[in-house]
């Protein structure tokens, strides 16, 4: 019977009600890598029934226009699983499961709709295991799930991450557990003592744990020490500066080959071949290396190990050292540089590492604890502290004629890391500048009022003294026709008159006889003058106002 016809059939009986076969029930869809496995119950009691399985894949904007498969792996199968591995490619999109039961041309009905995304659903396989026991310890690699597999459901094996699980053979074993590398040495093991261990493929970010692989044992040799390794190697590194030590128990003449390998590296398969010399590094005698050259970033992580080699070629290697810059790394003292101002003190916080270090500032989002306090002999001084961010920092209300010391701290808040302090610096504050102000505008004020005061009384005073001047020392010259009078007093106009002595003045002449004959006779009076004088003269007579009397001296002429 054609398959047209079949289902035409079909859909009558079911229409009709005369099929008796029940639904399978409870599906579950099991994936480990690519395996899938449909599983499901039935509880009928017919014999001879089969079932069929059909899928849709669900696009996303076609959901009601996908069309019903046949599932293949899931057809005419008798019992309550099947395997459609080979069926579905489509890892990352929803499909939709249904399965009915069937009996010749009778078919029940389709079971409820399983809804499922295989990559959500899967689960991780178990890794293969490779074990060597050699000198005291177990070397092991490990091989990826689908490792040989062409179809992957986990697209990067370098993504995951493998859990190890260990313990003695023996009755009262304790298991231990560590985080393990493909290619990896297991340490710490008791000699000629039998292990067995397990390991679990995880996916972290995606929350997936797989499946464990099959347990393997094997048994542990003694450890032979061997002087030539180097030991003890450890990571000092401040302020992004990464240096290497390590101790040297060798007598005679060795030589050294600090060697590095990147992190993500460490996930491949034999990675032995991607190990690399530190530049600097190679075929040296000493015992400590600087390998910040080969830090190329602040984010990932580094694995180092020193080679010894001795005058014979024959080597050792060490155990690796894991390095993880920024958490490896410490941060170093900031430095500081004060300086003050009419009220506050200014603090300039130089960064670890220098200005040149972008790693410091960038990463670690540094911030800074200052401590500050009065330097006095009162240890009751309070100490104060505040936090800043940035590296210009201010402290105000400060006294002053006061010495004040500063330190300071960096710290990461990201990294819980913090520095040492810096060294203590100190610097006084100024005298305060308010009192001489003070006195400055008081003697101003005092200056301004006592020529306010004194200005009005200097200047009666300079009235007074003109006065005085004026009438006791008059400053007038006597006229010069009688100048070689200075023995004769003046009197001031502003006194009382007083009787003064008259003088008498005669001018006697000799003439001759001729003369007088010649003369026309005149009288001469007698002059007579008074020194009374009022002070008061005139210019316009050379005698000046004085009377001049002539008489005849005619009895006199001899």
């Amino acid at each position: 019977m054609s398959a047209a016809p079949r289902c035409a059939l079909c859909s009558c009986l079911l229409l009709c009600g005369q099929t008796n076969l029940k639904s399978p029930q409870d599906l579950q869809v099991y994936i480990v890598n690519t395996d899938f496995t449909l599983r499901w119950n039935y509880t009928g009691n017919d014999t001879n029934v089969t079932f069929s399985a059909q899928y849709q894949l669900l696009g996303d904007f076609e959901t009601n226009k996908a069309q019903w498969k046949e599932l293949t792996g899931c057809q005419n199968v008798t019992g309550t699983k099947c395997d459609f591995s080979s069926a579905l490619t489509e890892y990352y999109n929803r499909h939709n499961v249904r399965i009915r039961a069937e009996r010749r041309e009778e078919v029940s009905p389709w079971s409820s709709v399983f809804e499922m995304t295989p990559y959500l659903i899967a689960q991780i396989g178990p890794p293969g295991i490779e074990l060597q026991s050699t000198n005291g310890v177990i070397k092991i690699k490990i091989s990826p799930p689908e490792a040989n597999q062409v179809r992957k459901m986990w697209i990067s094996h370098l993504r995951f991450k493998y859990n190890l699980v260990i313990w003695e053979n023996s009755s009262n074993a304790e298991f231990r557990s560590q985080i393990i590398f493909p290619d990896d040495i297991i340490d710490d093991l008791a000699p000629e003592t039998t292990y067995c261990l397990k390991v679990q493929a995880t996916l972290p970010s995606d929350l997936k744990e797989g499946l464990f692989s099959p347990i393997h044992c094997v048994k542990t040799t003694r450890k032979v020490k061997d002087l030539l390794c180097a030991t003890n190697v450890s990571v000092f590194a401040l302020n992004m500066e990464f240096y290497l030590h390590w101790s040297n128990q060798y007598k005679q003449h060795v030589s050294y080959n600090v060697q590095y390998l990147i992190g993500y590296l460490k996930k491949l398969q034999n990675c032995s071949s991607q190990w690399v010399n530190v530049p600097g590094c190679e075929n040296i005698t000493d015992t400590k290396c600087n390998f910040s050259s080969v830090i190329r970033g602040s984010f990932g992580f580094y694995y180092l190990r020193v080679e010894a080699v001795n005058e014979y070629n024959k080597s050792c290697l060490s155990n690796d050292v894991k390095v993880d810059p920024l958490v490896t790394n410490e941060i170093g003292p900031p430095g500081i540089k004060l300086d003050i101002s009419d009220v506050l003190l200014h603090i300039q916080i130089l960064p670890p590492g220098g200005s040149e270090s972008e790693a410091m500032r960038n990463n670690y989002g540094l911030s800074y604890r200052v401590i500050y306090w009065k330097n006095s002999m009162n240890n009751e001084e309070e100490v104060k502290m505040k936090e800043i961010k940035q590296t210009l920092g201010t402290v105000s209300d400060l006294t002053p004629s006061t010495l004040y010391c500063v330190k300071v701290q960096a710290f990461s808040e990201i990294y819980n890391k913090s520095s040492h302090f810096s060294k203590e610096e100190c610097i006084k504050t100024p005298g305060d500048k308010i009192l001489p102000l003070i006195i400055l505008a008081t003697f101003v004020i005092a200056l301004i009022a006592v020529l306010l005061v004194a200005m009005p009384l200097i200047f009666a005073l300079y009235q007074a003294y003109s006065k005085i001047k004026y009438v006791f020392f008059p400053s007038c010259q006597p006229p010069l026709n009688i100048e070689g009078f200075g023995e004769q007093h003046f009197s001031s106009p502003y006194m009382s008159a007083t009787e003064e002595l008259i003088e008498n003045c005669c001018i006697l002449e000799s003439i001759t006889t001729e003369e007088v004959n010649q003369t026309d006779p005149k009288d001469y009076k007698h002059c007579k003058q008074s020194s009374r004088d009022s002070g008061n003269y005139s210019n316009d007579d050379d005698t000046s106002g004085s009377k001049v009397c002539e008489e005849t001296l005619e009895k006199e002429i001899v």
